[in-house]
């Protein structure tokens, strides 16, 4: 497989589709990689899957980098895109600049990916003329929970119509649509030149990401709908955790092909 870059992810559009997952650590990033995924993303995510936060707010710049830095040293072919926190880039266009620019130097990720549309496309654009590739994300935008109480379909498609058109317009090499409609990322997807990533945003997106964890059944937490488990990794794992348990206290394990002599 031939190396992900920002180019050949923005050439994918309307052609072979895109498919991102999230990573957080060396083990897990090497393994996708060598499955052949096309965008790694260390997403802030981590906070709620990681680092136990009841969502995204608390996470840190410094944890982000953190947890992108053992990703990227995993990752040979797939293009790796790291998440900027909330209020990293918020306050002015001067900090977003600067904390993208550590974020990118820091974790040696390739590409930034924040929050927002039509109110983020001087941000938006003013990363990507220091010449760092910016993901676009909007919909249901994580950061913004409070403000839209809860976790929920956006469905104002004058809005997200906007929102997506912003972000294009401000040089994002692609966007990630959370929580839209079918109907209305359909119509996203034809109208924009960039590639559309999905996440509950139907099948006529140019790609999909869904969060590692969620794919692997390893979180017992509430599970969306657009959600889909392609294994149970969490009764896996507790039932060879068991077993090591029951042989420790039965004195089975270690034998003697486990000791040295």
């Amino acid at each position: 497989m031939d190396k992900v870059t920002v180019p050949i992810a923005r050439e994918r559009k309307g052609k072979n589709k895109l498919a991102m997952l999230t990573a957080y650590d060396y083990a897990f990033a090497g393994i996708m990689d060598n499955a052949g995924i096309d965008i790694i993303l260390v997403g802030d995510s981590v906070g709620s899957v990681m680092l136990g936060y009841p969502n995204t707010i608390p996470v840190t710049i410094e944890e982000m980098i953190h947890h992108a830095k053992p990703v990227v040293k995993a990752t040979r072919n797939a293009l790796v895109v790291i998440d900027m926190p909330f209020m990293s880039y918020q306050e002015s266009v001067e900090q977003a600049r600067r904390n993208a620019g550590r974020m990118i130097k820091e974790s040696g990720a390739e590409a930034v990916k924040l929050e927002g549309g039509t109110g983020m496309k001087e941000v938006i654009k003013a990363i990507v003329d220091i010449d760092i590739p910016v993901m676009g994300h909007i919909g249901l935008t994580p950061q913004s929970v409070h403000r839209m109480g809860g976790y929920k379909v956006q469905k104002e498609e004058e809005r997200l119509v906007a929102d997506a058109l912003a972000v294009e317009e401000a040089g994002a090499f692609s966007v990630v649509l959370e929580c839209v409609p079918r109907d209305i990322s359909k119509k996203i997807t034809e109208m924009l030149s960039i590639p559309t990533i999905g996440i509950g945003a139907g099948p006529d997106c140019d790609g999909q990401v869904l969060v590692l964890h969620d794919l692997l059944g390893i979180l017992s937490d509430f599970r969306p709908k657009f959600v889909k488990s392609y294994m149970n990794m969490r009764e896996e794992v507790e039932r060879g955790i068991k077993e090591y348990i029951e042989e420790v206290r039965g004195g089975i394990f270690p034998d003697d092909a486990h000791s040295f002599h």
